[in-house]
């Protein structure tokens, strides 16, 4: 019989604490509702102050890579010389990936293609879109670049900023590479995507050209000094595989892949970014949740402070 009533008790306990909770609530219903209310709306006004952006794609695949041929017993002599005659190599994703992630190769770029000025909003001012085609937001409080940074500062920010640009992915499954490239300014992120496809080619081309004129080098020094028949057999493989492996690469228009789809310009509506109503609904639930937490840690510091007059 008593414990049916502590249970009682306890229920009714409860009850009472859901009632108080929701008096409190309603007791402070038009705080809650000002704060959702101005947290909403500054968060409509941001989302209005950010432009669109586009991503430009391109997705290639890799080429075949040649496997060589048989070495016998050159690797240790190559060895002994410091070239590498292993057929083994980077792959296409590892190698554009590598190249992406080096300061100085992108150093090079920024400087070449003056993309420290390219990717300022004074340049891309007048290609950018807004919600609504509206752009008042945005021109009102958009800040003014500071023009006391020195040029080692403004090449480090452009770095920076070209990483978060510029990404590399790749498919495991099929082996397809995708080059993108994201800003607010969809005929920039087009022409940006065709600089670094052709530039990230370029540099390996031509670090894989350096190789090979090394190797060809040394294989035509060897030749003339062997008499063995079988070794300068061997030797005038090699040179004819690497050759071979020079006019194919010199022949391709991007070196160690081929395009699949061609670099484009997003249509306007394309916009990958800002997700503008999911970014003003996850506003509205958190301003609702902070406002009701923040009424009832008033009223509990009311009560403290009733609990401790009395």
């Amino acid at each position: 019989m008593q414990d049916t009533n502590s249970n009682y008790n306890c229920v009714e306990e409860d009850e009472i604490d859901l009632r108080e909770l929701f008096a409190t609530i309603w007791n402070h219903k038009f705080k809650i509702i000002i704060f959702t209310f101005i947290m909403t709306s500054l968060t409509i006004i941001y989302t209005l102050y950010l432009p669109n952006s586009y991503k430009s794609s391109v997705v290639l695949v890799p080429q075949e890579q040649s496997k060589g041929v048989n070495l016998g017993g050159l690797s240790a002599l190559a060895g002994m010389a410091g070239i590498n005659l292993g057929g083994s190599s980077m792959d296409a994703y590892s190698s554009m990936n590598t190249i992406l992630n080096n300061d100085a190769f992108e150093e090079m770029i920024i400087k070449k293609y003056n993309l420290d000025k390219k990717l300022t909003p004074k340049y891309m001012n007048k290609n950018l879109v807004f919600a609504l085609g509206y752009r008042g937001i945005y021109d009102l409080f958009k800040s003014k670049a500071k023009k006391d940074k020195s040029k080692d500062e403004i090449i480090y920010d452009t770095i920076k900023k070209l990483k978060k640009i510029v990404s590399l992915s790749d498919d495991k499954k099929s082996g397809a590479i995708t080059l993108s490239v994201e800003l607010p300014d969809r005929f920039l992120a087009q022409k940006l995507l065709k600089i670094y496809l052709n530039e990230t080619t370029t540099y390996l081309r031509k670090l894989d050209m350096q190789d090979i004129n090394k190797k060809l080098k040394y294989y035509k020094n060897e030749l003339s000094n062997i008499s063995d028949i079988e070794l300068k057999t061997q030797i005038s493989q090699l040179i004819s595989s690497l050759i071979q492996k020079k006019v194919l690469s010199s022949a391709s228009e991007y070196y160690n892949v081929r395009l699949m789809t061609k670099p484009y310009v997003p249509f306007i509506k394309d916009k990958s970014k800002p997700k503008r109503a999911l970014i003003v609904i996850v506003a509205f639930i958190t301003s609702i949740i902070l406002s009701i937490f923040g009424v009832f840690f008033l009223e509990f510091l009311r009560n403290e402070e009733k609990e401790t007059k009395d």
